[in-house]
């Protein structure tokens, strides 16, 4: 892929990061050259899927790399070999495999559940110090309270602690 190109959509660049790794065994190195969009800082959320199914979703609520390309690279590997939920993907896998990134607006504080759409918001649930956070517009999560019991489960929050709610919104990038 000329190096131009792979820059253009963020969940091929992330396929890319993904492919050089599993063949070279190290985090790719982020070309000095980068388009100004991916300059920017943000929290990014890759997630890898196979025959629909999830099979790896890692991501930052916030930004903790220099840019948005380190940031998609780190991600895109750690949703491939250290999502506790699922083995490594292998190098065999990656064709069969759906790549998707979601950069996240920074987050707002809300005061209520009100306050919530889970498809246009994605939440973010605290307790002390626990936090669970589900990405918007999820196949087969339609309400507000499907979303927040999802978060807090997530974060093993029961339903009687003291909550502080977030939500934020998310640029989705699919590769087609």
């Amino acid at each position: 892929m000329p190096e131009q190109d792979k820059f253009k959509n963020p969940a091929k660049l992330a396929r890319e990061f993904l492919k050089q790794y599993l063949q070279e065994g190290h985090l790719p190195r982020v070309p000095p050259e980068l388009p100004s969009e991916y300059r920017e800082q943000a929290g990014v959320f890759v997630s890898l899927k196979k025959g629909g199914q999830l099979r790896g979703c890692i991501g930052t609520v916030q930004p903790v790399r220099d840019n948005l390309a380190e940031e998609i690279a780190a991600n895109a590997v750690s949703a491939a070999v250290r999502d506790p939920r699922f083995p490594p993907v292998g190098e065999e896998e990656l064709d069969s495999l759906d790549v998707s990134v979601d950069v996240l607006s920074p987050m707002e504080k809300v005061e209520s559940k009100m306050d919530l759409d889970p498809k246009k918001y994605g939440v973010m649930i605290r307790s002390g110090s626990r936090s669970g956070l589900l990405l918007p517009d999820l196949e087969g999560i339609n309400t507000v309270d499907e979303q927040l019991e999802i978060a807090m489960r997530k974060a093993g929050i029961d339903g009687n602690e003291p909550l502080q709610l977030y939500r934020f919104k998310v640029t989705r990038y699919t590769e087609k």
